[in-house]
């Protein structure tokens, strides 16, 4: 009998445990977190960019690990190319970046990214998931891929983009945006 009681006591901790956890919306974040929040909100703010769009990126390139290079040559925690790095400080008017900064710190690195996506937001007419296609596979392809009616820039036809990294890419940045959105309802 005691055995039987025993068990009646933990299946009741572990049936506790769980609707704890299925309560508190808490626990989430130590799935989905997300860091650099204020570099993050800084820039975002600036920029007027979704601060979960900026988060939802960072966490598909690099998941939040700073100082990385791909093997294409992209730099830091927002993986912009360099060329692409070297334009976006003219643009943006950002004197005191550069490439070192741009692959090693952190608030750079979110600063010029954030503005790239700015930037690939108004190209792309205002279109969110066209730009987060941009923000991979360029301006110039997704353009090419809407004017040729390969894709008509919606999330709800994603699987009409012809480039396979592309389409995951978008899916990957959308779902951790829904993720995001939905476990930090009142902001990071």
């Amino acid at each position: 009998m005691k055995w039987l009681r025993k068990k009646r006591v933990l299946l009741l901790l572990f049936i506790s445990f769980v609707a704890l956890l299925y309560l508190s919306s808490n626990w989430m974040t130590l799935l989905y977190p997300i860091y650099y929040k204020d570099e993050i909100r800084k820039h975002a703010a600036h920029y007027k960019v979704d601060p979960f769009l900026v988060a939802s990126i960072i966490r598909v390139e690099t998941n939040f690990k700073p100082g990385k290079e791909s093997k294409k040559g992209a730099l830091g925690i927002m993986q912009l190319m360099p060329d692409t790095a070297n334009w976006a400080m003219d643009m943006a008017k950002l004197p005191s970046v550069n490439l070192l900064n741009v692959k090693n710190e952190v608030d750079a690195n979110i600063q010029l990214g954030t503005w790239y996506i700015q930037s690939l937001h108004k190209e792309m007419d205002g279109n969110p998931i066209a730009a987060i296609a941009a923000y991979n596979a360029g301006p110039g392809n997704v353009k090419n891929w809407i004017n040729k009616g390969m894709w008509d820039g919606t999330y709800e036809n994603v699987k009409s983009i012809p480039v396979g990294e592309t389409r995951h890419y978008v899916q990957r940045v959308i779902y951790y945006y829904n993720q995001y959105t939905d476990v930090y309802k009142d902001g990071f």
